[in-house]
């Protein structure tokens, strides 16, 4: 048992002391979904910040534009525009900004003096659209913006012309290459930064495990007895588990000591005799009754044995949570009962609550409930109530009988520990000695009381959870 805890103990103490690659996994994975936000993130920002540059450029287009609607005017059905614009950008040869007014038809009537030089193959065609915004190339392939108006000055349709204001996208994809670099360089460093704010919460965070290995190390070295419950609700359900383990661990250890002890003091009578009886077929080498005698004791010694060995072996796990379903071993432990003493024609009672599960280990379920059935079969006239219900999140046990019941004074003399070796009247002592040990070991507790039938009742209460 004891080798059995020092490996669980290792067990949990490598899981807890592993925290730091538990952490480094978390790390790397909490790393990944970063950059592939970030890399989702950016294709975004990108695009946001290239339709909100063009949404700029393209209004200061139209206010060029409407620079040259307003420097136009019409006389004698003849376009006329001023020697030098308002905006001086367009009078200077080398400006980014070019100015051009093209008829109806499509072809150029005017430019200004920034586009002198230029060879821009672009023709629009009066189609009574308010304004378009779009881009085109040079003969040389330069990429430019196109801001196209159509207007007709002096309300006639003759008069209609479109008045196209360009601009290289040179300086806007050098401020695109810009904000690109300067966009790779904060979302570098923000990862950067988030992952190093992620290791020291995790880091922060993963201190108390290193508190539940620290503690667990104590328990190992004798300085404390149970794990606290100073840890975050995640990690109770695990510290209050072990502590269980451990109250089981050493209330087994417990039950191997007295064990022990009382199966020491029950083979002192049997060896004396045994002992007496070989120096008697020492001498009488032929002697049937003394070999009856000795098997006799033999027997009985076989049976101490088992028991105490059995009683020893009985505990409660402190991980694992068994439910085993109650009526049909009850089912099973009646019928078996029946025909033992079919001659009483018992009479059974069933008051179970539905679905009624008891938090026990099947084998530890069925001693317990067959040495109480048993002793309710061997002592009641005819008739026997069995019940189980729930009451504040405990489950309530009961077996009654109609038989001789139990004095009030001796009732509580038959269930201690003292009480159950009676060797030659076993009966009741030694079975409610397995029932009284069992429930010890899940944290029960075993009382006795008058029945309603006029016998004795057995209550047993376990917790439900």
């Amino acid at each position: 048992m004891n080798r059995r805890w020092r490996r669980l103990q290792a067990r949990v103490r490598h899981r807890l002391r592993g925290a730091m690659s538990l952490r480094l996994r978390l790390m790397l994975g909490a790393a990944g979904l970063a950059a592939l936000f970030m890399l989702a993130l950016l294709p975004a920002l990108q695009g946001a910040f290239s339709l909100t540059f063009e949404r700029v450029i393209e209004q200061r287009l139209a206010a060029d534009a409407s620079t040259l609607i307003t420097a136009a005017h019409v006389e004698d059905g003849r376009l006329l525009m001023p020697e030098r614009m308002p905006d001086e950008e367009f009078n200077l040869p080398d400006a980014q900004l070019l100015g051009f007014i093209y008829d109806r038809r499509g072809d150029l009537v005017w430019h200004s003096r920034s586009a002198a030089d230029e060879r821009i193959d672009y023709r629009p065609r009066y189609e009574g659209r308010t304004s378009e915004f779009l881009r085109t190339r040079d003969a040389a392939g330069l990429e430019y913006f196109v801001y196209d108006v159509e207007l007709q000055l002096a309300g006639s349709r003759d008069n209609a012309f479109s008045f196209v204001t360009m601009q290289p996208t040179s300086e806007y994809l050098s401020l695109f290459d810009e904000f690109r670099r300067q966009l790779y360089l904060w979302l570098g460093s923000g990862l950067l930064v988030l992952l190093i704010l992620l290791w020291l919460g995790l880091t922060w965070g993963f201190r108390t495990l290193k508190r539940v290995s620290a503690e667990l190390d104590q328990v190992e070295g004798g300085q404390r007895q149970h794990l606290s419950d100073e840890h975050p609700r995640e990690l109770l359900r695990l510290t209050r588990s072990l502590n269980r383990l451990l109250d089981s661990e050493r209330r087994q250890r417990e039950q191997y000591r007295n064990s022990l002890g009382d199966l020491a003091h029950s083979l002192k009578t049997p060896l004396s005799v045994l002992q007496g009886v070989g120096e008697t077929l020492a001498a009488q080498t032929q002697s049937r009754e003394q070999a009856q005698v000795m098997q006799a004791q033999i027997e009985r010694m076989s049976q101490q044995i088992g028991y105490q060995l059995q009683r020893a072996s009985l505990g409660k796990s402190g991980l694992v949570r068994h439910r085993v379903e109650l009526k049909p071993l009850l089912l099973s432990l009646c019928s078996t009962l029946d025909k033992v003493y079919r001659d009483k024609h018992v009479q059974v009672e069933m008051q179970l609550a539905e679905p009624c599960l008891v938090p026990m280990e099947q084998g530890a379920l069925m001693e317990l409930l067959g040495n109480l059935l048993e002793n309710a079969y061997r002592l009641c006239l005819q008739q026997v109530r069995i019940s189980a219900s729930h009451h504040e999140g405990d489950l309530l046990l009961g077996v009654e009988d109609d038989g001789p019941g139990v004095p009030v004074g001796q009732r509580e003399r038959i269930i201690r520990r003292g009480e159950r070796l009676d060797g030659q009247h076993p009966g009741q002592g030694i079975g409610l000695a397995v029932v009284k040990d069992i429930l010890d070991s899940y944290g029960g507790e075993l009382s006795l009381a008058e029945s309603a039938l006029g016998g004795a009742a057995l209550r047993i209460r376990l917790q439900a959870d």
